[in-house]
């Protein structure tokens, strides 16, 4: 791993401890209570793609959440800047994480196949 790589990771871990403390400070409800699942940042750490969970929240309010999210950014990067003394923090780009529910209807699946395999041998020991 080079060190521009380890540079961009730890970026990513902070970001994922300091959005969560800046969104507690905002008086959204929607907002508080959103849970950073993932932080990708670009090569140059210029910008940074958020991943958020979507378990609290129906499509509709994604969408609001998404929408003030939006309008807080420049206060979500001063946070950043001012907790790590940073001279500058990425641009922010949020998103919902469905990748937790992917997993959940891939496991769901599998245990389907499970229970169809399990009875085919039933099946077959009975013969």
């Amino acid at each position: 791993m080079t060190h521009e790589e380890i540079k961009r990771h730890r970026v990513e871990s902070v970001l994922k401890e300091l959005l969560p403390e800046a969104f507690a400070s905002l008086n959204d409800e929607r907002i508080k209570s959103l849970t950073v699942t993932d932080v990708k940042c670009s090569k140059g750490r210029s910008n940074a793609k958020v991943y958020l969970d979507t378990s609290f929240l129906n499509e509709k309010e994604q969408g609001e959440a998404l929408k003030q999210l939006r309008k807080v950014g420049a206060y979500l990067q001063n946070h950043c800047k001012q907790s790590e003394g940073w001279f500058k923090a990425p641009i922010f780009t949020f998103e919902f994480d469905h990748q937790l529910e992917q997993v959940s209807r891939i496991e769901d699946l599998f245990k389907q196949i499970e229970g169809r395999n399990s009875k085919k041998e039933d099946n077959e020991d009975e013969s």
